[in-house]
């Protein structure tokens, strides 16, 4: 009986053009994460915007305008078996984030990549027994590839 190809395909787009970031690393962390939960079929896109596009990306599904770090999207179609996540990542509050707590901002982006990535894959922040378990699980998959204990 023939398998299906595990294909996850990554893509990004970057509008801060004087960040200089290592986007194979965070392919290769997206595929692990996929891995780790059994994704064999996915396409991710990975917008990494400033502050004022995410605002606008904000208001516009989430009706607020704040700024946030980290907007995720499961355009999945249940029928299908490939799954279809989009995220969109605050580069500006990543580095913000990145000199106050004296990491690199690909750490920080990562830490962001990962956590809209759990929220994807069924994790939820919205109680603190959910948030620990969330964050918990963003240290392990961090730890475990390379860019070190957040939390």
């Amino acid at each position: 009986m023939p398998t299906e190809k595990s294909e996850i395909l990554v893509q990004f787009s970057c509008d801060c053009p004087d960040i200089n970031l290592d986007f194979d690393r965070f392919k290769t962390l997206i595929e692990q994460i996929c891995r780790r939960f059994d994704t064999e079929q996915a396409t991710i896109s990975v917008a990494i915007v400033n502050d004022e596009t995410i605002k606008k990306v904000n208001e516009k599904f989430l009706h607020t305008a704040d700024t946030t770090d980290v907007i995720s999207f499961d355009l999945s179609d249940e029928r299908q078996n490939e799954k279809s996540y989009e995220l969109v990542i605050n580069a500006e509050q990543a580095l913000r984030q990145a000199k106050k707590l004296n990491l690199s901002i690909e750490t920080e982006l990562a830490l962001y990549i990962t956590h809209g990535m759990l929220h994807n894959l069924g994790f939820n922040d919205a109680d603190e027994l959910q948030s620990k378990k969330m964050h918990n699980m963003e240290n392990q998959i961090l730890q475990q590839t390379g860019f070190g204990i957040i939390w």
